[in-house]
C-alpha cells in the first residue's frame, strides 16, 4: 500500500511538471477563473500610500465593511514584506476608486455579487476602478485585485504586470459551500475564522456549520442551557456571542453561515443535559419521537439560532437514521401503536414535524438526501435537498421540482483522502439534467471537510487547494471550465502557492488529499 502511494506521488509530481508547459490561460493566474478578463503588457507599480475612493457610490459603508476589506487587501499584497522602495514618477498606482449602487449591506442568499474591475495604463491620478451592484461584489473584486499584484524583490515594492486590465465577473451558482464539523473534534475559533478568510480568498460564500452531532454540543443553547453539557470538555465550546461573532465576522467577508442540527439521528450528546431525549438508558439515538419534549427542545433551539444565524437556510439533517431504538423501547413501541405508525412513518413525521418548527422561525429548510428518497413528495415545496450518496440523485430532485445542493461524497468528500484535486475540479453538478428550469433549482454545491479525522492541526491541508478547485466549478462559467484538468494545475498551483504565502497550510497539488512535498523544489511544482 505504501509503495502504491509512493509512485502515485511520484506520477502525480511528474504530471504537474508536464502540465506546466501545456496550461493555455494566456498567463492569467487568477483563481477562480472571472468571466471575462482582458489585460496588456505594462508593469505598474502600487502606492505605498494607495487609498479607497467611493466617488460616484450610493453605499454609505457605515458598518466599515468596504474600509475593512480595503485594509485587508493591502495587507494581503504585502505578504508580511516590508514595502520599503522608493515609489517611481511614473506608472503609479495611487488610489482605488469603489462604486457600489445599493445602499443595502445586509448579505442575503441570492445576492448580487457581480463586479467590473479596471487597472488603466493612462491618466491623471492613475487609480484602480471598481463598479458593483453590492459591497459584497466590491468585496470580490478587491480579492481579484489582491491577485494580480505581488512583492517585487528588486524594487521592494507591490508591482503588477499585464496592464491594463479588464474584467468583468459574476458566479455562476449562488449557493459555493464549505462545511466543517466541530462535533467529531473542536475546532477553536480562530481556526474557524482561518476558515472563513481562505473562503473568501477563493470565492466561497457559505459556511456550513455542522455545529453539532452524536459525539459532542459544543454549542450554547439559552433556551435548554443544559445542553452543551454534552461538549467534550468545558474548554470545549462555543458561547452565542461566540457564534455571533463568528457570523459577523463572516458576513463582513461576503461569507453566509449556515447552522446545522442533525435530527433525528447523530444527536446522543443531546441526551447528556437531558436524558428524556433518550429513548432509554440503554438505547440513547434516535431522539425520542413519542416525546414533545424533544420537539420543544428543537424548537428551542431554533428559536435561539434564529437570533443568531441570520442566512435564508437551516439545515436539519435527517441522514442515516437507525430506528430499531423506537421499536426496541416499549413507551415508543405503545406510541407507534396508538398512532398506527411503523417506524418509517415516524421518521417522517419526525422530519415533517422538525421543517414546520424551522419555517415557523423564519427559515427555509435544508435536508440531506434520505429524507427526499423515502418521502421526498410529503416534504414543505420550499425544502432544498442535500444530495450527497451518489450523482443520480439530483436529476431526481428537480425532476420533481425541489431545489438541490450537489455534494456527492465520491467526488466532494474532503475527508476521502484518495480524493484528488481533478475529481474536484471535474465534478459537475448540473449533470444529467438538461431542462434549463430544471438547472435553475440546483442552488449550488458543496465541499464537505467531516471531522472525524481532523482538528486544528490538520484542518487547512486537509481542506485546501481541493475545495479551491470546487469553488471554480462552482464561480467560474462553464463555458471556460476545463475539460481536461491538467489545463489549469499550474495555475492552481501557483494559487496553492498563494495561500502558503498568505499562512495557509495549503497542501501540495500533487497526489492525494493532505500529502506531504515529494521532493524539494519550488512550490508551484510541488
Amino acid at each position: 500500500m505504501a509503495q502504491a502511494l509512493s509512485l502515485g506521488l511520484l506520477f502525480a509530481f511528474l504530471a504537474i511538471q508536464s502540465c506546466i508547459a501545456i496550461e493555455l490561460t494566456d498567463h492569467i493566474d487568477l483563481w477562480p477563473m472571472p468571466t471575462s478578463v482582458s489585460h496588456g503588457t505594462q508593469r505598474l507599480y502600487v502606492s505605498k500610500d494607495i487609498t479607497m475612493s467611493m466617488e460616484g457610490s450610493t453605499y454609505p459603508d457605515g458598518k466599515g465593511i468596504l474600509k475593512d476589506a480595503f485594509q485587508r487587501v493591502l495587507d494581503l499584497m504585502k505578504l508580511n514584506h516590508v514595502v520599503d522602495g522608493a515609489n517611481p514618477s511614473s506608472f503609479v498606482l495611487t488610489g482605488v476608486n469603489v462604486v457600489v449602487h445599493s445602499p443595502e449591506d445586509e448579505l442575503k442568499f441570492g445576492v448580487d455579487e457581480s463586479y467590473n474591475l479596471s487597472v488603466p495604463t493612462a491618466g491623471y491620478p492613475l487609480r484602480v476602478q471598481i463598479e458593483a451592484q453590492t459591497v459584497f461584489g466590491a468585496i470580490h473584486a478587491l480579492q481579484t485585485f489582491s491577485q494580480l499584484c505581488y512583492f517585487d524583490f528588486t524594487s521592494k515594492l507591490i508591482e503588477l504586470i499585464s496592464a491594463p486590465w479588464r474584467i468583468s465577473d459574476t458566479p455562476r451558482f449562488p449557493y459555493r459551500g464549505l462545511l466543517i464539523d466541530t462535533s467529531r473534534h473542536y475546532l477553536p475559533v480562530t481556526v474557524i475564522k482561518k476558515v472563513i478568510d481562505t473562503m473568501a480568498y477563493s470565492k466561497l460564500n457559505v459556511l456550513h456549520w455542522h455545529i453539532v452531532d452524536a459525539q459532542s454540543f459544543p454549542i450554547e443553547i439559552p433556551s435548554y442551557p443544559k445542553l452543551w453539557n454534552g461538549s467534550y470538555s468545558f474548554s470545549e465550546r462555543y458561547t452565542s456571542s461566540d457564534a455571533v461573532d463568528i457570523v459577523r465576522y463572516a458576513e463582513n467577508r461576503g461569507v453566509n453561515v449556515m447552522a446545522e442540527i442533525d435530527v433525528p439521528g447523530h444527536a446522543l450528546s443531546w441526551g447528556v443535559g437531558y436524558p428524556s431525549l433518550w429513548p432509554s438508558d440503554n438505547c440513547k439515538e434516535p431522539l425520542d419521537v413519542s416525546n414533545n419534549f424533544t420537539f420543544g427542545v428543537i424548537d428551542g433551539i431554533l428559536s435561539d439560532f434564529s437570533k443568531v444565524f441570520k442566512f435564508k437556510f437551516v439545515h436539519l439533517g435527517g441522514d442515516e437514521v437507525n430506528t430499531s431504538c423506537w421499536t426496541a423501547t416499549p413507551h415508543i413501541k405503545k406510541w407507534l401503536d396508538d398512532n398506527n405508525m411503523n417506524v418509517s412513518d415516524a421518521y417522517r413525521y419526525f422530519v415533517l414535524r422538525s421543517q414546520k418548527l424551522a419555517i415557523s422561525h423564519g427559515y427555509d429548510v435544508i435536508n440531506w438526501e434520505e429524507t427526499f428518497n423515502n418521502f421526498g413528495d410529503k416534504l414543505d415545496r420550499r425544502t432544498v435537498v442535500h444530495n450527497w450518496l451518489g450523482e443520480d440523485v439530483a436529476p431526481k430532485v428537480v425532476a420533481a421540482g425541489l431545489r438541490c445542493i450537489v455534494s456527492n461524497q465520491d467526488k466532494w468528500y474532503l475527508d476521502h483522502l484518495d480524493a484528488t484535486w481533478e475529481g474536484f475540479y471535474t465534478n459537475e453538478p448540473l449533470k444529467g439534467i438538461d431542462d434549463p428550469e430544471q438547472q435553475s433549482l440546483v442552488i449550488g454545491g458543496e465541499v464537505c471537510m467531516w471531522g472525524e479525522q481532523i482538528d486544528a492541526s490538520d484542518i487547512e491541508q486537509t481542506i485546501w487547494p481541493r475545495a479551491a478547485a470546487a469553488a471554480e466549478r462552482l464561480w467560474t462559467p462553464i463555458e471556460k471550465i476545463a475539460e481536461d484538468p491538467r489545463l489549469v494545475t499550474s495555475r492552481l498551483a501557483r494559487f496553492r502557492c498563494l495561500l502558503n504565502q498568505r499562512g495557509v497550510a495549503a497542501a501540495p497539488v500533487a497526489g492525494y488529499g493532505r500529502t506531504a512535498p515529494y521532493e524539494p523544489g519550488p512550490c508551484v511544482r510541488q
